[in-house]
């Protein structure tokens, strides 16, 4: 299992396009992908999942990912939060 965590720098927070993005830049991935935030954990891989943590700017994420892809997909949600300006 591999784990970072991330602060939500953005002013919207993790609304609907960023996490689309953060959805399908895992979705590829056999790995099981998870975000943590405000206590609950949810599926990467799912949008719905995502959206109903209702994340908002200077909250903390923990991204899990577990199983033989797991570095990659984690590469991959870094990315994707770069690129979609999400934070750091």
């Amino acid at each position: 299992m591999v784990e970072k965590t991330f602060t939500i720098t953005n002013d919207a927070g993790l609304h609907a396009r960023p996490a689309t993005a953060l959805v399908n830049a895992v979705n590829s991935f056999t790995s099981e992908v998870n975000l943590e935030a405000n206590g609950r954990t949810v599926n990467l891989k799912s949008i719905m999942g995502v959206m109903s943590l209702g994340i908002s700017k200077g909250a903390e994420i923990k991204i899990t990912a577990t199983g033989s892809d797991e570095e990659a997909a984690l590469e991959a949600v870094e990315r994707a939060i770069k690129t979609e300006g999400l934070g750091n």
